[in-house]
């Protein structure tokens, strides 16, 4: 692997031109916006609306997204489709782009044993030839990986780590008890609010939609960690907390948060999918993006 993958990858939102296409010049300055804080870039995920992509298109983002850090920090792109076929495409076509390592979700629709997952996953890991994360989202999925799974996947020498996005600080816990001691696996968080805690028990990075939002606040998180200001990275992680809170009670957040960073001057476009902000929402969204503009914690 090329690129040490720790502290802030930030889910980069796809932007979309007026016509609903993938809009190239505003995706190389959504990287650089995250480039100025040094948070790593991880494409084509929830908040970059992979659902709505088509392989074509996943396919272009990940080529931009790597030509445009040129080096900088860590590129991983998600590469979960719902057939093992097509995840193994499009993993090989990531890494032929030049991608540091790849993630996928579990297969989803439908309902998957744990000897399944570990199956899919082995080939996966098998053919594509770089690193790959699992990636644990249940509540989207409708698949879990369970603890004992991930640390039987850890055996291959191609799984490097799994983002876990359940949602829940009692699932991260399972999954870092689960790989303790497993040299070479990382576990990486993927609630905005569990960053911080994520970090003091042994994650290397989150995987931040909200930086998006506010690439500077969930940097801070990181950095004053690295640095072994505890108080400080605590205090960022509480900020991040609040701006996750209100603003994901508005819309699911893809749509929120691409909504939040149009109204704080960047045009990235509306989500594809079905999805309607009423007036107030949108009062409510402008409200919450100038409250948490700027972070307060240096």
């Amino acid at each position: 692997m090329s690129k040490k993958v720790q502290g802030v990858l930030t889910a980069i939102v796809t932007p979309f031109n007026p016509q609903g296409e993938v809009c190239e010049q505003r995706l190389r300055k959504q990287i650089q916006r995250q480039l100025a804080h040094d948070n790593g870039i991880f494409c084509n995920g929830t908040n970059g609306e992979f659902f709505v992509l088509d392989m074509a298109e996943k396919i272009r983002v990940t080529g931009i997204c790597v030509d445009e850090v040129a080096g900088r920090v860590p590129v991983v792109a998600h590469i979960g489709e719902i057939s093992t076929a097509a995840t193994i495409r499009l993993g090989k076509e990531a890494a032929r782009l030049g991608v540091d390592a790849v993630s996928a979700i579990t297969p989803y629709f439908v309902p998957l044993k744990q000897s399944e997952v570990i199956a899919h996953y082995t080939a996966v890991a098998d053919a594509v030839p770089v690193p790959v994360y699992l990636y644990n989202i249940p509540g989207r999925t409708g698949n879990t990986i369970e603890p004992e799974t991930a640390r039987k996947l850890a055996e291959h020498p191609n799984i490097i780590g799994i983002k876990d996005s359940a949602g829940s600080y009692e699932s991260l816990q399972g999954f870092l008890a689960a790989v303790k001691g497993i040299e070479g696996f990382d576990v990486l968080s993927g609630p905005d609010h569990l960053a911080y805690r994520g970090f003091v028990e042994g994650c290397c990075a989150c995987i931040s939609g909200l930086a998006n939002v506010q690439p500077e606040g969930v940097s801070r998180i990181w950095k004053n960690f690295h640095a072994g200001d505890l108080a400080k990275a605590e205090a960022a992680q509480e900020f991040i907390a609040g701006l996750r809170k209100e603003l994901y009670a508005v819309a699911f957040s893809p749509a929120a948060v691409k909504k939040a960073v149009v109204l704080l001057g960047d045009d990235v476009g509306e989500s594809r999918y079905p999805i309607h902000f009423s007036a107030q929402d949108l009062a409510t969204i402008q409200a919450i993006a100038e409250k948490y503009r700027h972070c307060p914690v240096p």
